[in-house]
């Protein structure tokens, strides 16, 4: 079954190394049928969270806000490609994601965390599993992390030498698991 899965990025950084994470999954999850597509926070530009879209009345909130919202609830599956800010949260992804509730509610998503360091941004991995599971999406159990991304993926997303080699090996339980979950929460639905 073709499923239609989202990758949410929030870097605003000039030098964006996980782009490289989030086109390689892209790629990765059309290679096995399904539909796959950046939600770039960078890209959306919603404000500094005020108001959820739930907090507006019906039609009033901003286009690209609403728009987004129908985006979201219309998806079977999120991928939230993690960067590692400071051993937390990336504040762009963080500020996208909270604007939202209802539309990632029951809907499985997994997290492929990265980060410049050799510890592959292990801490934000952990602090988005507590903020996803709070906002009613199950985490799938597969990590998918990578350390020292910029010698891992090169500009066109393409794995270089072990870590590469490891990422790919990774991306196949990842992307199994996703599935499953997707599917069954789809049939649920």
């Amino acid at each position: 079954m073709a499923l239609d899965i989202l990758v949410l990025y929030g870097s605003y950084r000039s030098h964006r190394m996980g782009i490289r994470l989030a086109d390689y999954l892209i790629g990765g999850f059309e290679a096995l049928g399904h539909r796959a597509e950046l939600v770039d926070a960078k890209a959306v530009d919603l404000p500094m969270l005020d108001l959820r879209h739930s907090d507006y009345p019906p039609g009033q909130a901003p286009g690209a806000m609403a728009k987004l919202a129908q985006r979201l609830s219309a998806a079977d599956a999120f991928v939230f490609v993690a960067g590692e800010y400071n051993r937390g949260l990336q504040p762009g992804l963080k500020n996208l994601v909270d604007h939202y509730l209802t539309e990632f509610d029951r809907r499985p998503a997994g997290i492929a965390s990265y980060s410049a360091g050799r510890f592959a941004g292990v801490n934000s991995h952990a602090a988005w599993t507590v903020t996803l599971n709070a906002m009613g999406m199950v985490v799938i159990p597969e990590r998918l992390s990578v350390g020292q991304i910029g010698d891992t993926l090169d500009e066109a997303a393409t794995p270089q030498g072990p870590a590469g080699a490891a990422l790919e090996r990774g991306f196949k339980a990842f992307a199994e698991s996703l599935t499953f979950w997707a599917e069954a929460a789809k049939a649920r639905r």
